[in-house]
């Protein structure tokens, strides 16, 4: 049994290249292939068998994390399109998101400041809301429009989203403690 480790993910577990995904045929595929490459299966083989066993279990589970979660989805729809979006390098923001960022650490850290736990958590909600429509917008630009650039400055914004959540995240976990 092999794998052609030069397929990309969505070829991989035959699905089509999309951002919006059936979770439940992406599931399957990966259960199924991660049945036939499990390198336990290979155990008895020599070693060069093994090794590649290894290689093939490696790149389905790492085609699994980043189809399953929609934001490194988007990132790895981004690469096979050609698109560079230095996305942890390129900080180039509009005034208006980069305003918004301001506002959002502003809030977090006056409620952490105050140990407004409920604060927090009504911060969360609108974080976690916002990214919901984000996700949406994204969804749209990938694959009803194909506005890579667009989907680009989304992602952006869904990533400086996901650290927010986090911080919100490590306030109320300061607060419990």
């Amino acid at each position: 049994m092999s794998i052609d480790l030069q397929h990309d993910y969505f070829t991989l577990f035959g699905l089509p290249r999309r951002f919006q995904l059936d979770r439940a045929a992406l599931d399957a595929a990966y259960h199924e292939l991660h049945g036939r490459v499990h390198p336990d299966r290979h155990a008895h083989l020599p070693d060069i068998d093994k090794r590649r066993a290894m290689q093939w279990a490696t790149r389905v589970n790492e085609a699994f994390v980043t189809l399953s979660k929609p934001l490194p989805r988007a990132c790895y729809l981004l690469e096979l399109a050609g698109e560079d979006a230095a996305l942890h390098t390129n900080t180039a923001m509009s005034p208006e998101f980069l305003m918004e960022q301001m506002e959002w650490r502003e809030a977090i850290e006056e409620a952490r400041s105050a140990g407004n736990a409920d604060e927090l958590e009504t911060l969360h909600a609108r974080l976690r809301q916002q990214a919901r429509d984000l996700l949406g917008e994204l969804e749209h630009s990938l694959d009803v429009r194909c506005e890579l650039a667009a989907a680009t400055e989304t992602v952006r914004r869904l990533m400086f989203m996901e650290k927010l959540q986090h911080e919100i995240d490590d306030a109320l976990e300061a607060l419990e403690s």
